[in-house]
């Protein structure tokens, strides 16, 4: 199922929050990008550059500012309504709930089938998202472990998932500019988890459903269940640990050995790129069998000169030769079936920039 093509190759203490992105910033200041000249014209539609790569996080509610009694919770969902219900994850329903006060939140309300097993999945999730605090990644408010009930309760995305978008279930079809954006969102959602969290964090769910878009479209990556911290020991580059993800999205090198790496989620985020660029989904099991695995397809489509067939068909956007060739050759490079092929979700981040630049500049020549 996985694609047979290679890249070339590339070459603690504890902190707070504020000094670990005062660090991340101080760090790429070299990569800083002005773009008060290279800004893609405004339309009604197109949404405003990602800000600096580690920019702070606005200043919002942080996990413990929500403290509500089951009762509560029941009364904000009432009981947990169908008509509530925002989605569904391997732990368990989303619903969108209003607290007393107006806010509306979202509640994940774990499965009964996971009372049966350990609590590692719910603890893991807390445990994780209470110690993560960027504009890019869905933000824990509180949670509830009593009785019968596991909840978390979250910030809510008022927008949907990506892959809803890409589906055209809002009613429109996302610019190129747009999903542009929300790939930078991304790298910069998961540089952040792999560099500058308090420890290294792996997502290992990295997909177009776990994308959540606001109502301006700024992605925030979400679903931290199958999240695990990366290797602590400094002479040790992998942790061994059973595999979990989703079949598309699965880097090969973690399956055939067990070993998960950040550049796991790396090869996520590639096969996520493409995704994004032609709205097709990571397996199409309706489509022939040389089209089924989407990027078996475009890389094949790539090397034939025919790029412009992997666009979605419902982009009306004029997108540039260059600017294209160049997005699929970084998502080719992040989808190598080797790790060590695979460059870092930073550089990944500081090539995608340099991408909206030309793609700046294409569309001012039009």
């Amino acid at each position: 199922m996985f694609p047979c093509f290679h890249a070339e190759r590339k070459e603690a203490s504890r902190h707070d929050t504020t000094t670990i992105q005062r660090n991340a910033i101080e760090s790429v200041s070299s990569y800083e990008v002005s773009m008060s000249s290279e800004k893609v014209p405004p339309t009604p539609h197109r949404i405003p550059p990602s800000p600096s790569r580690f920019a702070p996080s606005p200043q919002v509610a942080r996990v413990g500012s929500v403290n509500l009694s089951i009762q509560q919770i029941l009364r904000a969902t009432q009981n947990f309504s169908p008509s509530f219900k925002l989605g569904e994850g391997g732990f368990g329903m989303v619903y969108r709930a209003v607290l007393p006060d107006g806010t509306a939140v979202a509640v994940k309300r774990a499965k009964k089938d996971q009372f049966a097993g350990p609590r590692d999945e719910f603890s893991n999730e807390v445990d994780l998202l209470a110690k993560i605090d960027h504009r890019n990644l869905v933000r824990l408010l509180g949670f509830t472990d009593k009785g019968n009930e596991r909840i978390i309760i979250t910030e809510y995305v008022p927008n949907g998932t990506l892959r809803e978008h890409l589906d055209g279930q809002h009613g429109r079809i996302l610019d190129f500019n747009q999903r542009l954006e929300i790939a930078i969102d991304v790298a910069h959602a998961l540089t952040y988890l792999h560099l500058y969290a308090e420890k290294t964090i792996i997502h290992r769910d990295v997909k177009s459903s776990n994308i959540l878009l606001t109502d301006s479209y700024r992605a925030k990556v979400s679903d931290f269940g199958f999240a695990r911290s990366g290797p602590t020991d400094t002479e040790k580059t992998h942790i061994s640990t059973k595999v979990k993800g989703t079949a598309g999205y699965l880097d090969p090198e973690y399956l055939r050995t067990y070993q998960l790496t950040p550049k796991s989620d790396v090869f996520s985020f590639g096969i996520l790129l493409v995704e994004i660029l032609s709205a097709r989904r990571p397996v199409e099991l309706k489509r022939t069998p040389e089209e089924r695995i989407t990027i078996r397809w475009t890389f094949k489509k790539f090397n034939e000169g025919n790029m412009r067939e992997i666009l979605d068909p419902l982009l009306e956007d004029h997108v540039d030769d260059e600017v294209l060739e160049k997005l699929l050759s970084l998502a080719f490079q992040c989808a190598a079936p080797t790790r060590d092929d695979r460059p870092t979700m930073k550089e990944v981040g500081e090539q995608l920039w340099e991408i909206r630049k030309e793609y700046g500049k294409s569309i001012r020549k039009v």
